[in-house]
């Protein structure tokens, strides 16, 4: 009996030491912290046989005998850029999937005391971590954060860390096999060292509450589960200073009510506050908006004020250098040119874009609807890439849940209904729901069918219900005939719940005349003449609170192979590969411009 409790204890110990090798909960508003960022020139080994890992070239080697030599070097040889895409820096790499080596040496700060973590703000799309030879943390994903302690491991000076990335898409994985777009492969986002003091701020959910307007919520948690520590919170614009003690968890709440002259953001004023957290040993600044946003009938309701959403999507990708948008510069381009078209938010398709973009679009005045890449061909019955999922959206909940901009949780786009499908995504809104009870959740769905015997649209998915606000996929007038005329398009969807389109449009090249009647023509004047029909069949949408053409950029992908008009782009794009706009981005332009 004693021989078995100390196996059972050993076997513990062993899953503790293990779970080190694997990232951790992510630290909020990294940015806010003491970071020393390790961007830059990376060293490089292409590895399209996976020989790496068996020839151990994250011990990097150099040869000391006569007799001694290595088959590899990071030395004088490939370097690529970090934070980018792999496949925009080298013409070898453009369609290239599998695996790279990347290598940096670095110092840890002089002044450092405390505690030390690495973050990844991105890479693409799973990836072994090495640090001095040892592998401490891997991760799957390749649209959000992760991170691991290196306190104990690191040197004064000379680490080198070794970064083993892979890209190759599998059934498996998020998103899938098949997806549409580019599958960009490298460390795609920043890559930071980060300090803090040995007691630290770990996270906190600041926001107004969800029914009122004038009571701040907020909850701080210190790591380590540190009880009976003292917590500041401040807003010194409202002369907020409140004290706050951890519980046994390490977990300090407040709810600070009568809050005066609380003014909320909108996107017609983004108003964001400075908001301060602080301990005896740590201190964490933060800018956070404050509004209430709600569901009452067929309505979404910001600031107990009843809101059309004028949306427009875009991929993470500059068009002009074919290539990640990785940026803030990148971010402010994206978005300037949805701020011209006149939008009040944009869906970040069809994953979790840059943290840059997320932070700007709030300045900037934009709603938000975040998702994960559950796009179509997920299989809904592997448990593993359910448990991915999870780990996903809880990931992307936790690194955005103090933007106020964030409005919308978006669950999965285009899935087909079966018992798997349904749990899978009760699973993901179980999984959101724990971090974050108080934005609106919602799906995109492909599956509204013209009914002839009523003569109108209708959907029979009952998952809906499961949701706040509904929204549904319909390129009518390209992958689907029009089966009535657009003024007598009546919909009788999601009846009793409030209803987006949050997809519709068709490819045009730039510059293509050609029939306004005619698809084949790939012509402006089909793609413009369609918005028209679109428009006026949103007129029979009675529950229709919003709309979200696809897309604001033509963008890369390997799903489109006509020669002449896409050339492994998808034209659907209001504006062009180049940043022309099309003439239905002047449709839109107006019909938001005139809509309330």
């Amino acid at each position: 009996m004693k021989l078995t409790k100390t196996i059972f204890s050993l076997l513990i110990l062993l899953c503790c030491l293990l779970s080190n090798t694997f990232a951790q909960e992510i630290l909020v508003n990294v940015h806010g912290r003491k970071t020393q960022s390790l961007n830059g020139k990376w060293d490089a080994i292409i590895d399209q046989y996976d020989q790496g890992r068996k020839n151990k070239i994250y011990l990097n080697k150099k040869p000391v005998g006569k007799t001694d030599f290595y088959e590899y070097s990071f030395d004088a040889g490939l370097k690529l850029n970090v934070p980018s895409d792999w496949n925009s820096q080298l013409p070898e790499l453009k369609y290239y999937e599998g695996t790279v080596w990347y290598a940096k040496h670095f110092d840890v700060p002089k002044d450092h005391i405390g505690r030390l973590f690495i973050y990844f703000a991105a890479v693409s799309y799973r990836c072994k971590v090495y640090l001095n030879g040892k592998e401490i943390a891997e991760h799957e994903g390749g649209f959000t954060p992760f991170q691991v302690e290196v306190t104990d491991l690191v040197k004064k000076t000379d680490n080198f860390l070794v970064l083993e990335v892979n890209n190759t898409r599998t059934t498996d994985a998020i998103p899938a096999k098949s997806f549409d777009w580019w599958n960009y492969g490298g460390i795609t986002r920043d890559v930071m060292l980060v300090s803090t003091p040995k007691v630290y701020i770990h996270d906190y959910f600041i926001q107004l509450d969800k029914h009122r307007n004038n009571q701040i919520n907020a909850v701080v948690k210190i790591a380590g589960s540190q009880v009976n520590v003292a917590v500041t919170v401040e807003l010194p614009e409202l002369k907020i200073k409140q004290k706050l003690v951890t519980d046994q968890r390490g977990i300090a709440r407040a709810s600070i009510s009568n809050v005066k002259q609380l003014q909320r953001w909108s996107p017609e004023s983004p108003k964001l506050y400075n908001v301060r957290i602080s301990t005896a040993e740590d201190m964490i600044n933060e800018m956070i908006g404050f509004r209430n946003l709600a569901v009452k009938g067929t309505g979404i309701y910001l600031n107990d004020k009843p809101v059309f959403l004028k949306s427009i999507s875009f991929h993470e990708e500059i068009p002009q250098r074919k290539g990640r948008a990785f940026s803030e510069a990148d971010a402010v381009m994206l978005l300037s040119e949805a701020k011209a078209l006149g939008c009040n938010m944009i869906r970040l398709a069809h994953y979790p874009q840059n943290e840059y973009t997320v932070r700007a679009a709030e300045k900037m005045g934009f709603l938000l609807w975040e998702e994960t890449p559950i796009w179509q061909g997920i299989d809904f019955e592997n448990q593993e890439t359910r448990k991915k999922a999870g780990t996903m959206i809880k990931e992307m909940v936790m690194r955005d849940k103090n933007r106020c901009a964030l409005s919308f949780w978006g669950m999965a786009n285009e899935t087909q209904p079966s018992k798997a499908r349904n749990e899978f995504l009760k699973y993901l809104i179980k999984c959101t729901k724990e971090i974050d009870s108080t934005r609106l959740i919602t799906a995109a769905f492909d599956l509204v069918k013209f009914d002839r015997n009523r003569q109108c649209f209708v959907m029979d998915d009952p998952f809906i219900k499961e949701l706040d606000v509904v929204a549904i996929n319909k390129y009518m007038g390209w992958y689907h005939p029009w089966p009535v005329t657009p003024d007598k398009a009546i919909w009788d969807v999601a009846r009793n719940q409030p209803l987006i389109i949050s997809e519709f449009g068709a490819e045009a090249l730039y510059g293509k005349t050609g029939d306004a009647d005619t698809a084949s023509s790939w012509s402006e004047d089909y793609q413009a003449q369609l918005y028209k029909d679109n428009l006026e069949m949103f007129k029979h949408i009675p529950n229709l609170r919003g709309i979200s053409p696809w897309v604001l950029f033509d963008f890369r992908s390997p799903f489109r192979f006509h020669p002449t008009y896409q050339d492994g782009w998808n034209r659907k794009g209001l504006v062009s590969d180049q940043g022309f706009r099309k003439k239905a981005w002047y449709i839109i332009a107006d019909y938001y411009k005139n809509i309330n």
